[in-house]
């Protein structure tokens, strides 16, 4: 709950005002059973109109108080817990955003977004809860208790028979539940997931005759949220009905007290029904509890939730803040691997394996190699979407570890293997990539990415609204559409992770020559030999190393590999004609 009161510091006013109108309610409220004793005994049984009509009077204008204070006090308690709930969802977006790679490992996109809308959800309603009832609640229990004693000690001893046992109880219970609902909400994680899988691969799904086998998962899944929430929830009801339980038998003996008390004029009517006024409304109390628990129980698993993404360690963004060295070296594109070893968390094999190279401005580089090599590893340093576990790597004469993230990935343009489009028009697409884009930068970047001409054809053209993720496109026109977000920031780097494996052989071309006017170092992963033939060298990667560099023609004639992945294309028609 730590995690709630810091972000609760800024609306302090707020608070304290909800609070002080609370105990404005609360002590009208401990006056009101006094008021109904005088009403008894000096108006009824005393026969003094008067009196019931003064204290009636003042009855109704404390009820009045009590009114307006409730509508103030639901307010500021309005008030502070959307603004905690606002604080708390922002500070954990922004913390998203700087993860590295390797944090979304640990955090799948499901888990991070129930924690942004259920969880922040129920922090906003937890703190609502707290300064509108949750402290009432036992405040009146502990007030009520002494208000009954004041009024008749003897009486009121009854209900130091239960409220101990009451108490005890209702704690075992609360931490119980709290554990019971962390569950839920891991549970609501496992049902998110599946549904966006489901939602992104429906295609798919329906391409293969999945949906029952799909229905079937999702059923799964929700059969079990519903058995951890019915589980906790049990809990509560079994709970509740033994406080009441309590809370009644102490009332049964309060009356059966008091009669005694009455009778031998030890009390008055008044004071035994002020003393039952205490004690009904205490029990009202504590049948709040059962909103109550399980209120502070689901927030407590949300905010250990909520702590576990603010609280994740973020090492790349960290070093990010490192000074950038002075180095007089600024050739721009320059890129140099120096003994590069690469490892992912929690993984036993390394996946990149001493990897040395120099790649010199303007040049373009073709990488190629199987499935699982290393080659989108390899890209992936450059920006460093993940950091070296050993070696260097090089941007410009300097250290990527010595540069500031931002400045360093500015100068990146970077597609990867995964197309992904946002909603939006196409231009506000493209000008994704560089917040001050020109019309005039975003239709030539179109334009070097050979998507301008399928633009012009469209309704809208430029303005045409993408559907979600694009799907209102092909593969090819959403490949093309990223690699134009990339090139209007003229990038010194140009990194293409197979990004032009849905473009045909003609389109792929012109995009390659378009690509001469930004004079920018570009490194292509590709399969495709009339992409690595256009390319100034080619690095052949297998099992995490290097294993060539050269020019098509030089592999072609040293490296196996190399060979046998040109024969297997254009090559074995190449030499059945010779």
């Amino acid at each position: 709950m730590k995690i709630i009161l810091s972000f609760l510091k800024k609306y302090k006013i707020a608070a304290a005002m909800a609070l002080l109108l609370m105990f404005l309610e609360l002590a009208v409220e401990l006056v009101q059973p006094l008021l109904i004793g005088k009403i008894i005994d000096d108006g009824i049984q005393g026969d003094n109109l008067e009196a019931v009509y003064w204290n009636g009077a003042v009855l109704l204008g404390l009820s009045f108080i009590a009114f307006i204070a409730g509508l103030i006090t639901s307010f500021y308690a309005a008030y502070a817990s959307q603004g905690v709930s606002y604080d708390v969802r922002d500070q954990l977006y922004r913390k998203i955003q700087s993860f590295a790679y390797q944090n979304f490992a640990k955090f799948p996109t499901s888990s991070l977004i129930t924690r942004l809308t259920s969880d922040v959800t129920q922090i906003q309603n937890t703190v609502f809860m707290a300064l509108r009832f949750a402290t009432r609640a036992p405040l009146f229990v502990i007030a009520g208790t002494v208000m009954a004693f004041i009024v008749d000690w003897q009486i009121a001893s009854v209900l130091l028979l239960f409220m101990p046992i009451l108490c005890v109880f209702l704690y075992h219970i609360l931490k119980r539940v709290r554990l019971r609902f962390r569950s839920v909400q891991d549970k609501i994680d496992a049902v998110n997931t599946v549904m966006q899988e489901n939602l992104a691969g429906m295609r798919v799904i329906k391409a293969f005759l999945r949906q029952k086998h799909e229905t079937t998962r999702f059923n799964s899944e929700s059969e079990k949220l519903q058995h951890h929430t019915v589980s906790a929830l049990r809990l509560i009801e079994i709970a509740m009905p033994i406080a009441m339980l309590l809370m009644n038998l102490s009332i049964i003996a309060i009356l059966w007290f008091g009669n005694l008390q009455v009778g031998t004029n030890d009390a008055s009517a008044g004071d035994v029904v002020a003393i039952v006024n205490y004690a009904t409304r205490i029990m009202g109390s504590l049948s709040a509890f059962s909103m109550i628990v399980m209120g502070l129980s689901r927030a407590q698993a949300s905010s250990d939730r909520i702590a576990e993404v603010l609280e994740t360690d973020v090492n790349v963004e960290k070093q990010s803040d490192a000074i950038a060295s002075s180095s007089s070296h600024t050739t721009a594109g320059e890129i140099t691997f120096s003994n590069v070893h690469f490892q992912y968390p929690n993984q036993s094999r390394a996946v990149l394996e001493d990897i040395s190279f120099s790649v010199a401005p303007g040049e373009r580089i073709a990488v190629i190699g199987a499935t699982g090599a290393g080659k989108t590893t390899l890209f992936q340093l450059i920006p460093r979407l993940y950091d070296v576990t050993s070696g260097t790597v090089f941007v410009n004469g300097e250290n990527t570890l010595d540069q500031k993230l931002d400045a360093l990935r500015g100068i990146i343009g970077y597609v990867p293997q995964e197309v992904l489009l946002f909603s939006g028009t196409i231009s506000e697409n493209i000008a994704w990539g560089k917040n001050d884009a020109s019309i005039d930068d975003i239709r030539e970047a179109a334009m070097a990415a050979q998507i301008h001409s399928t633009i012009m054809k469209l309704p809208d053209q430029y303005e045409t609204t993408l559907g979600q993720k694009g799907v209102n496109l092909s593969g090819g026109q959403k490949q093309r559409l990223s690699i134009a977000r990339a090139l209007v920031r003229r990038p010194d780097i140009l990194l293409l992770d197979d990004s032009t494996s849905a473009l045909d052989v003609d389109t792929e071309a012109k995009l390659l020559d378009a690509l001469k006017a930004y004079q920018c170092t570009t490194l292509l992963i590709t399969q495709k030999m009339s992409t690595t033939i256009r390319c100034d060298r080619v690095f052949v990667l297998e099992n995490g190393k290097i294993r060539g560099t050269g020019t098509h023609e030089e592999l072609l004639a040293t490296d196996a590999l190399y060979q046998s992945i040109y024969a297997s294309q254009a090559g074995k028609e190449e030499m059945s004609n010779g």
